[in-house]
């Protein structure tokens, strides 16, 4: 779980407009980082099959986020998906 702080941080760095706090790019972000953070989890606890449940929805939301962006502006997608690589 995303300390608020860490979700203010990311939302700054990924906004579009100076009010932007939902825009497919700020999910997209959140989410990359909840799945990192879920990722290192499940590495010490690979039988958590409730988080893994969990993981897979994130996965799956992200993915349709991105096929959404990318449907829509293949710029903002684009840059998506430099977002995704440069947090890594």
């Amino acid at each position: 779980m995303l300390t608020s702080e860490e979700k203010e941080k990311i939302i700054e760095k990924n906004k579009t407009h100076e009010d932007d706090t939902g825009s497919p790019e700020v999910q997209i972000a959140l989410l990359s980082e909840e799945i990192d953070k879920l990722l290192s989890h499940l590495k010490k606890h690979p039988k958590d099959l409730h988080s893994k449940k969990g993981l897979l929805k994130m996965v799956s939301k992200r993915r349709r986020l991105l096929n959404y962006l990318k449907k829509e502006d293949e710029k903002r997608y684009k840059k998506a998906l430099k977002s995704i690589k440069e947090e890594k």
